[in-house]
């Protein structure tokens, strides 16, 4: 399916139909056989099928339900903040359109052959932050999010293939995939969007309601509504060599943690004059080469660089702080009569010596085992939360999340 950023929460009142009383889903533990998989055990799965070869499951999760119904679905497309995208296929010709759209401007559901995608459902509804819960048997660090495909009769978005791992979950009626393994990935040339043009099916199916797909990269794949549908994509990150390098380095240049004077200016002071002035000086390419080639870097600076730089929401998540905050002696009161729980749009990574949350770097400073559970489970229930609240500087940093709407109180079962 098309690459899915990130985006803040709607207000609409139907697509935030969740409360922090929702109760947190936990993945499958890895040694568990599982329908989710198949019956096979998370850690089956990922050593013979991830990023190997594809996996039809049959009720993957039985009676599921769609994490938003239609009238939801297209109210949330209808947001400024979200990413929706109209696809349509009107006449043999491929369209593209970008959200947000009014009711009015999408087709009737009774034309054929169109398709619309909202991107990172899972932080603006509970349901889809649970379902997209259920696969974090795959490490936070490489879960991306959920994105919902609607779609009326022989709708879809052509042949094409990602980039990255992918599950496609049937939530709402039929679709029919066909996936091909094949070598050839060029492209249709002059559409608005990415479809193979030499696209030869190897395998088909049809996916009814509580039936999933998992596709590795660069598996092409073409998906067609039969009738109206609904499909969720549970994609990965997958973050190329170029954006992981130059995004490394830039870390360690804001930093200054790389070897050598990195607060010295540049300096030439046997530089000659010259007759050629636009010429770019050999001695200035020796000597910066030479400055690149100090640069040097740790094992923790990589974990530094990849917690935050995993953890760091993007670009336009905007958190919603309680409009009326409680002060640190009730916020203690209440989680500890009803716990508190990550919000669905935080991100808390954590390594041996670090914590990392939402992009920030910080020290366990002896409070590993109650910030190792909240990451794990995303929740703390109110008599675990009871066990650390003697201590005032935990308390304190929850307290100051809970201000930045980073975590929830809420009932949790």
């Amino acid at each position: 399916m098309p690459k899915r950023p990130t985006d803040h929460p709607a207000d609409a009142a139907s697509a935030r139909n969740s409360s922090p009383a929702s109760t947190p889903v936990l993945p499958p533990s890895p040694d568990t056989p599982t329908p989710l998989l198949g019956n096979l055990s998370p850690s089956q799965f990922m050593r013979r099928y991830w990023q190997k070869k594809p996996l039809l499951i049959r009720q993957a999760i039985p009676n599921v339900e769609a994490p938003l119904s239609r009238d939801e679905f297209f109210e949330l497309a209808d947001q400024d903040e979200v990413e929706a995208r109209l696809i349509t296929h009107f006449r043999n010709k491929w369209q593209l359109e970008q959200g947000p759209f009014a009711p009015d401007e999408l087709p009737s559901v009774k034309q054929r052959a169109w398709t619309l995608l909202v991107q990172g459902v899972d932080l603006y509804d509970d349901r889809a932050r649970a379902l997209l819960d259920r696969f974090r048997f795959v490490p936070d660090a490489r879960l991306d999010d959920l994105m919902i495909s609607y779609a009326s009769d022989g709708g879809g978005v052509g042949p094409h293939f990602d980039s990255y791992d992918v599950f496609l979950l049937q939530v709402k009626g039929k679709r029919r995939w066909r996936i091909s393994a094949q070598k050839d990935l060029t492209l249709q040339p002059g559409l608005p969007l990415k479809v193979l043009q030499n696209f030869q099916a190897e395998e088909e199916w049809v996916l009814e309601p509580g039936d999933m797909l998992y596709l590795p990269p660069h598996i092409a794949h073409d998906g067609i509504a039969e009738g109206e549908c609904m499909t969720c994509s549970i994609g990965f990150r997958a973050p190329s060599t170029h954006e992981l390098t130059a995004q490394f380095l830039y870390h360690l240049a804001e930093r200054g943690e790389s070897a050598g004077p990195t607060g010295a200016l540049y300096r030439d002071p046997q530089q000659p004059a010259v007759s050629r002035p636009a010429e770019l000086p050999t001695a200035l390419v020796e000597r910066v080469g030479a400055i690149l080639a100090q640069i040097k870097w740790k094992e923790q600076d990589i974990a530094s660089f990849l917690g935050t730089y995993l953890s760091e929401p993007k670009p336009s998540v905007v958190f919603d702080p309680p409009q009326k905050p409680l002060n640190e002696a009730r916020f203690i009161s209440q989680a500890s009569k009803s716990g508190i729980r990550l919000d669905r749009k935080t991100n808390l990574l954590y390594n041996r010596r670090f914590f990392f949350v939402n992009g920030e770097e910080m020290t366990f400073d002896g409070a590993k085992k109650w910030l190792v559970d909240l990451a794990n489970h995303r929740s703390m229930s109110a008599k675990r939360f009871v066990t650390l609240s003697h201590d005032s500087s935990v308390t304190a940093l929850l307290h100051e999340w809970y201000c930045a709407g980073w975590i929830e109180v809420g009932e949790l079962a």
